[in-house]
């Protein structure tokens, strides 16, 4: 591939380098989050700003970690995860906000996804359609327990990644709208959880580079609760979610070195 970054040894999108960032990255999409989770780091430092990436480096438990933001969508995500990856780093938490699709999946309640419905384009660039979108186990694990550590309440399962927010919000108003309505409805029977932007891409992709993918969300809301008439809390302070990534890198960290330890 050319080297559109001309010898100056840094990603050209992201603009880190070797070196920049740690095994373990915690990705936002918002930019403006990176320096909100880089606080829960000892000695964070700024490393790099361009375009929708915001990058922080720092340690927990003396170990090196990383936050990098993603922007909105699968395209963007992709590609930190993948310009990280060459970097170094192997170990991705996706930490964001979705809105809740089931009755019981509340504003304020976490989400830790499995798996994700590949609803949007960027995976289908990487895989066939048939090949799902599926979380790392031991991301997973680390999620649920960080969870529980803070006693928060949170949902294990499936979520939906799109590329429309409106096509979510206001599909009557899409000329497509019967394709996303019918779809919107096989997903809630199908017990989807939440819908968000960006999981199914980084899962797919972290699935092609061999690198460990997990997400997990503050519930903002549920439409579909407020189509019932039910209660519909609104919850947009993304702090449990961001204590769960962080708790959940702090779990990966003890159990890779565990790991370390037996293995030499």
């Amino acid at each position: 591939m050319v080297d559109y970054s001309e010898g100056s040894g840094k990603q050209y999108h992201t603009g880190v380098g070797r070196g920049d960032v740690g095994r373990y990255v915690i990705m936002p999409g918002d930019p403006k989050r990176c320096e909100k989770i880089a606080a829960f780091l000892d000695e964070p430092k700024f490393v790099a700003d361009n375009r929708e990436y915001v990058t922080y480096t720092g340690k927990l438990d003396g170990i090196k970690v990383s936050v990098t933001s993603t922007g909105i969508g699968g395209p963007s995500a992709a590609i930190a995860l993948q310009e990280l990856t060459a970097c170094g780093a192997d170990t991705f938490l996706r930490v964001g906000t979705c809105g809740g699709m089931q009755d019981d999946v509340l504003g304020g309640d976490i989400v830790i996804a499995n798996g994700a419905v590949r609803m949007e384009g960027t995976s289908k660039e990487y895989a066939p359609i048939e090949y799902p979108a599926v979380a790392d186990i031991n991301v997973i694990n680390a999620m649920m327990t960080s969870a529980e550590k803070l006693k928060l309440k949170y949902h294990v399962g499936v979520v939906q990644s799109k590329d429309s927010f409106f096509g979510q919000h206001e599909p009557e108003l899409m000329p497509v709208g019967y394709e996303l309505q019918n779809k919107w409805d096989a997903w809630i029977k199908m017990g989807c959880l939440a819908s968000e932007m960006e999981t199914a891409a980084l899962l797919i992709a972290g699935s092609y580079l061999r690198v460990r993918v997990g997400a997990c969300f503050l519930v903002l809301a549920n439409q579909e609760r407020a189509k019932k008439g039910l209660s519909n809390v609104q919850v947009h302070d993304t702090k449990t979610a961001i204590e769960t990534a962080v708790g959940a890198v702090r779990e990966l960290i003890k159990k890779d070195n565990i790991k370390k330890t037996i293995n030499r």
